[in-house]
C-alpha cells in the first residue's frame, strides 16, 4: 500500500513535473480517498498512505502554483472493485455486501471517470 500510494505518487510526479512546469500550463490529478481525510478502525496503513497523498498533493500545489500547474486531488469514497474476488471468506464478502447496501450502494468506474473529466475540463484557474 505504501509503495503504490506514496512511492508511486512520488515517482510519477518526479517523472512528469519538470516538463509540466516548463509548459507553464498543465494539470496533475492525484487519487486519494475519504480515508485520507478521516480514519477508520483497522485501516491505519491505508489511511496513512492516503493522508500522505493529500499532504504531498497540497504541498506540490503550493510548490508549482506560480508555474500554472494545477494539482487536483480526487478523494474517492467506497467504490466497486475486484478486491473481494481475492478472498475466499464468505463472511467478509457478506459483510461487504451488507455495508454497501447500508450506504445505498457504492461508486462505479463511470462515476470516477465523470469526476476526472469534470475536474480536468474546468478552467485552469480552478
Amino acid at each position: 500500500m505504501l509503495d503504490v500510494n506514496v512511492k508511486g505518487l512520488l515517482n510519477g510526479t518526479h517523472a512528469v513535473l519538470v516538463g509540466r512546469v516548463a509548459r507553464k500550463h498543465s494539470s496533475i490529478i492525484n487519487f486519494s480517498s475519504i480515508a485520507g481525510c478521516k480514519t477508520f478502525l483497522g485501516y491505519a496503513a491505508y489511511s496513512g498512505s492516503k493522508f500522505a497523498v493529500h499532504a504531498i498533493s497540497e504541498n506540490l500545489r503550493e510548490d508549482v502554483s506560480g508555474s500554472d500547474v494545477r494539482v487536483i486531488t480526487i478523494a474517492l469514497g467506497a467504490l466497486e472493485t475486484e478486491l473481494l474476488s481475492h478472498t475466499t471468506d464468505d463472511g467478509i464478502k457478506a459483510g461487504y455486501e451488507e455495508w454497501k447496501d447500508g450506504m445505498g450502494g457504492v461508486l462505479a468506474a463511470n462515476d470516477i471517470a465523470q469526476a476526472i473529466s469534470y475536474s480536468y475540463t474546468q478552467p485552469q484557474n480552478i
